[in-house]
């Protein structure tokens, strides 16, 4: 594997477009800055529709509740899929998240993710990055399988915890300084 440790923490990510599907089949090109809005992104990388490993890992997603409310970050997908391929894995998962085709891998080139594995094929890394309003990473997980950084999937839990510790607001000072 060459180095694709991905952006660090604190870094700035380039703005880029793409096309994204959204949970009820819509396709639209649409921006990272118009994802963010007012709430940061979870950019969760994978390896491909229907893989074994990454329906284990969309369902832990799906099923943790946190995440699927998207109150505090909203979740996004993306992998080297194409939009119709989504569609069928949305619908067949029943997710709530909108997942980016990547087919060029250039959204996991801005994000520092692209390698060859085994030299043979282009991928990216399975990793996570929190992204906030000003496009800054605030928090990042990356595999780190010692063959083959697709086969470990996300520690949802601890990504929930971090990230609530991430973006928990300022103590209150009730008006004391």
């Amino acid at each position: 594997m060459t180095d694709s440790t991905g952006l660090t923490v604190g870094e700035r990510v380039s703005d880029f477009s793409g096309q994204l599907v959204d949970p009820d089949g819509t396709e639209r090109t649409t921006t990272l800055s118009d994802l963010l809005g007012d709430k940061p992104v979870l950019v969760n990388f994978y390896t491909a529709d229907f893989s074994p490993d990454c329906i284990d890992e969309w369902c832990e997603f799906r099923d943790f509740d946190w995440f699927a409310t998207g109150d505090q970050v909203q979740v996004v997908g993306v992998s080297k899929s194409g939009a119709a391929l989504h569609k069928r894995f949305i619908d067949y998962l029943d997710l709530g998240f909108p997942l980016f085709a990547d087919p060029d891998l250039d959204i996991a080139e801005a994000f520092g993710v692209r390698y060859r594995a085994f030299k043979l094929t282009s991928r990216a890394r399975r990793s996570c990055f929190l992204v906030d309003t000003d496009r800054r990473i605030r928090y990042k997980w990356l595999s780190n399988h010692w063959l083959d950084p697709t086969r470990d999937t996300p520690p949802v839990g601890e990504i929930h915890d971090a990230i609530v510790e991430e973006l928990q607001d300022e103590p209150q000072s009730f008006g004391m300084s």
